[in-house]
């Protein structure tokens, strides 16, 4: 008896053909491309070193674009940017030791995030692997071991047949739920040397299903039908998942107001009378969130940022649903779904009886109403009207991305992104630099539209250099610098617990000029002209910078009692 597992396709006489007789000219590096071309990438970021020539040689070869920055862990914020806008897994070239390293910062965002990165790194000379001290340049003991603890699986090469299926299994990976950034290293003698196997087609790389398991799904859902007072706080894993569209259904029926993490900004309609928008850093969402009687938390584990500074006790039940493990009833005991959010939804979608409750919408906005009032009595009207005339100068749709900057901050509670998967910050792993090249990433994914990147000076200096790679690819991102003068927020932590700060002042350039020595025009704004001066740069085509010379405050945080 035949079975269907048993079955294997028979290759085509075209196929043999090629397979016997390779094209002359390949080595390792084409294997790595012809993997990457037959699981379906079509764009390659990153930055060349010695020991990955290999690699780069073997791109003149292939169908792959390569878009190159001047510092890897800016490389490595731009594929990041674009898996989280495409869903793919955005290929990074980088070399060994420290052009490896330079990228942990961004991979580690990439892992907060549940970005997909498919890293692949050279590494020494096969004969150094293991650990000894043989003086190879760039030489680690053990290289995978600085990324185990950042990255979702690391894969070592030691031979050029190994080189597909690592490739295919860090894809895999890469694109299984959770996302992530995975690591795979390559030495460079395997590399180099002349390739005389088959060129590589079509590379078996399905990522795996997480679906919730049907008796707990069937426990959630007969919970959220009989609550007197159900609310959902929605997390990045809606937008990962692309989930929105059921999350707006099962908010809906069930008649529950939707508070979206930083992380889940989009994830519902900001403007919906169910929406309590993003204000998770507000003592009065947080007292509503717990008055819950069931709590659906969708895609997020209730870290730092989502619970109000861990200040957030639920007096309800609480009902999670998380695709990372280690997140599961990590910060609150609950009805634990391990699960991708999409496939959970739906489960619910099936399964949960509707509920009428007309009180909601009015509850809903007699929150956002106090909200509103306490922000408006602490006289930032210059932050408001900074923020809102971003808002209206960015067409509807068009992604923006933002550094850790005090203007981010006021975003991530007050920012209508008017789109799932538009808003994009690095509050994952909270490391400065990551605007202006993620928004690179963004824009390479789709040149047609234009990008916004948001930074303060300290931030953008992480970047600068980047401003040659936006003229080289003449890429539409338009970035804004606010430019008071130091690291702002440090400034008012520090200022706030010791009563001045240190190390916070920062001498800085002519960003304008700057900008306009790499080619790049710049316009120097103020909080009157901003929406004119940001809305013609996001219309002109290729880069542009305008500075915003301005010292913005937070809003005085509701955590601390």
């Amino acid at each position: 008896m035949t079975h269907d597992h048993d079955l294997v396709l028979q290759p085509t006489t075209a196929q043999r053909e090629a397979a016997l007789n390779p094209p002359p000219g390949r080595n390792g590096g084409d294997l790595v491309v012809e993997t990457l071309a037959g699981l379906g990438a079509t764009t390659v970021f990153g930055l060349p070193g010695q020991h990955a020539l290999g690699m780069f040689d073997a791109l003149r070869r292939s169908s792959l674009r390569y878009v190159g920055l001047r510092v890897e862990n800016n490389a490595g914020f731009a594929a990041d940017a674009y898996g989280r806008v495409t869903g793919e897994a955005a290929p990074l070239f980088l070399s060994t030791g420290p052009g490896a390293l330079t990228s942990l910062a961004a991979l580690q965002e990439a892992a907060s995030a549940s970005a997909p990165v498919l890293a692949i790194s050279s590494q020494v000379p096969t004969a150094g692997l293991g650990g000894g001290r043989h003086g190879y340049l760039h030489e680690l003991p053990d290289q995978s071991a600085s990324f185990r603890g950042v990255v979702k699986s690391v894969h070592t090469v030691r031979a050029q047949s190994q080189i597909p299926s690592a490739i295919a299994a860090a894809w895999t990976s890469a694109l299984s739920v959770p996302h992530g950034p995975v690591w795979v290293e390559i030495p460079q003698d395997v590399l180099l040397a002349p390739a005389s196997l088959p060129v590589v087609t079509a590379p078996d790389a399905t990522p795996q299903e997480l679906p919730p398991r049907p008796e707990l799904t069937a426990v959630a859902a007969d919970l959220l039908s009989r609550a007197s007072r159900p609310a959902i706080i929605a997390g990045g894993g809606v937008v990962r998942s692309d989930a929105s569209g059921k999350l707006l259904a099962l908010a809906e029926r069930l008649q529950a107001p939707v508070v979206t993490t930083f992380g889940g900004k989009g994830a519902f309609p900001w403007e919906h009378p169910l929406s309590l928008q993003s204000w998770l850093e507000d003592r009065y969402t947080t007292d509503f969130l717990e008055d819950a009687d069931v709590l659906l938390v969708v895609g997020s584990g209730l870290g730092e940022l989502s619970s109000n500074y861990h200040t957030f006790r639920p007096r309800g039940r609480v009902v999670q649903i998380e695709a990372d493990l280690g997140k599961l009833e990590a910060n609150h005991p609950a009805l634990g779904i391990h699960a991708d959010a999409r496939l959970a939804l739906q489960a619910l979608l099936e399964t949960v009886d509707a509920r009428t409750d007309p009180e909601a919408p009015a509850r809903v906005r007699a929150l956002l109403s106090r909200v509103s009032a306490r922000i408006g009595a602490q006289q930032l009207t210059l932050e408001q009207d900074v923020l809102a005339a971003v808002r209206r100068a960015l067409p509807a749709g068009a992604p923006s991305f933002w550094d850790m900057t005090i203007l981010a901050y006021w975003a991530w509670s007050a920012f209508d992104p008017r789109g799932a998967n538009t808003m994009h910050s690095a509050q994952g792993a909270g490391g400065l630099g990551y605007a202006f090249p993620a928004a690179l990433g963004a824009a390479a994914a789709d040149p047609a539209h234009p990008v916004l990147a948001v930074s303060g000076d300290g931030g953008a200096l992480y970047s600068i250099a980047e401003l040659a790679t936006a003229r080289q690819y003449d890429l539409p991102v338009t970035w804004l610098i606010v430019d008071d003068g130091g690291y702002g927020i440090l400034r008012e932590y520090m200022t706030d617990a010791f009563g001045e700060p240190t190390a916070t002042e920062l001498h800085r350039p002519d960003y304008v000029a700057l900008a306009d020595s790499f080619g790049v025009p710049g316009v120097r704004t103020t909080p009157e002209t901003l929406e004119r001066d940001l809305t013609k740069a996001l219309s002109t085509p290729g880069p542009s910078v305008v500075v915003l010379p301005a010292l913005l405050r937070m809003f005085a945080p509701t955590h601390l009692g």
